[in-house]
């Protein structure tokens, strides 16, 4: 590589030029269009596989929402809001970990200070979700959602453990209307996701409070495919 002057660089000095200019490439299009990230929990699966030590490494796509808001069944990846629970403990903030976590919030590559969790959306602004009716489904604007990816469901038996028994079953969410500008997400390993109805899954809790919601802005974008393992690599649903 050559300086405006024409005068050829040393060989060191060319590979850390090359080496800045491929990490601002990476970092731009981590930061704008296209980022990856690891599955920290068990939440999602069997659609994606997760845990603390290492999990599926995904592609989200950072332009999916553009000028629009997610929908049902998009699986997303968001910021997780300060009142949720974290699914995995974050590494402490100092030394090199810190600096790496700093790096991570300018340039988009690697780790950062803020933790992203990914769900699958069941409801938008002004819908209405329920559980369950007599067939244990989740229900949406009163209809049945099919939902195949779910796993290790909570259990529900008509008749005998449902919303109408005592105990109740832990799978039953009351009425409730989605306010504008706000998500419902849920896990697909619904009885492994600290997820909006997570309140819900306790003798104790009170039905007409213990849903919550993300803000659609809390949304870094949609989950496009899985790149890592091998193996597993492809598109997701």
């Amino acid at each position: 590589m050559k300086t405006r002057a024409g005068k050829k660089l040393p060989l060191w000095a060319s590979v850390v030029l090359n080496m800045l200019i491929a990490l601002v490439a990476v970092s731009l299009v981590q930061g704008f269009l296209v980022k990856a990230y690891r599955i920290p929990s068990g939440s999602m699966e069997p659609t994606l596989q997760g845990s603390a030590a290492g999990g599926d490494r995904i592609l989200v796509n950072r332009v999916a929402y553009a000028g629009s808001e997610p929908h049902p069944g998009d699986i997303v990846v968001f910021t997780r809001p300060d009142s949720w629970q974290s699914e995995s403990a974050m590494p402490r903030s100092g030394g090199v970990a810190g600096l790496a976590r700093s790096f991570g919030d300018v340039t988009g590559i690697g780790p950062s200070n803020e933790q992203f969790l990914v769900k699958r959306v069941v409801a938008t602004g002004g819908q209405t979700i329920s559980c369950c009716g007599d067939d244990g489904k989740l229900r949406v604007d009163g209809l049945p959602l099919d939902e195949p990816y779910v796993f290790e469901d909570l259990p529900f038996v008509p008749g005998t453990l449902n919303c109408q028994t005592s105990p109740r079953s832990l799978r039953c969410v009351p009425s409730f209307t989605v306010p504008e500008g706000e998500l419902v997400v849920l896990g697909d390993h619904r009885s492994n996701s600290v997820d909006s109805a997570i309140a819900c899954r306790t003798p104790a809790a009170e039905p007409a409070d213990c849903i919550r919601t993300i803000p659609a802005p809390a949304v870094v974008g949609q989950v496009a495919g899985r790149f890592w393992p091998l193996n597993r690599a492809g598109g997701v649903g």
